[in-house]
């Protein structure tokens, strides 16, 4: 996962090349990353940190459109659908845990009676 300190150096190299009077270029190549950020959240598992530096990518670009914000709402309901399973599966334990696991009941030994003569 990449930590959100590491995306600085990525968004100032960005900026640093829109300055440098490549717009077009980066903006293309920022509609692109945008692209592919919801490519990856349409899949089943997301990687999200992947999603996030692309979406950061585009911001920094300075391309503010449809598609980023659609990304960045996308990647806030992958988050929130994840927390709320997580939150589930953590109370499913929780439940299995407090419950007292069933016990079987052994019935007793058939005392073999001597045949009486």
């Amino acid at each position: 996962m990449i930590e959100s300190s590491l995306l600085k150096p990525i968004v100032d190299a960005i900026l640093g090349l829109a300055r440098s009077g490549n717009n077009a270029r980066l903006k293309r190549d920022a509609a692109k990353a945008v692209r592919e950020a919801i490519r990856e959240l349409l899949l089943a598992d997301p990687n999200e940190s992947e999603a996030e530096a692309k979406i950061a990518i585009a911001k920094a670009a300075g391309l503010i459109s449809e598609d980023v914000l659609l990304a960045d709402d996308m990647l806030r309901k992958v988050r929130a659908k994840k927390s709320t399973l997580s939150r589930i599966g953590k109370k499913r334990v929780a439940g299995t845990q407090t419950k007292e696991p069933h016990k079987a009941v052994k019935k007793p030994a058939a005392k073999h009676q001597t045949a009486k003569k």
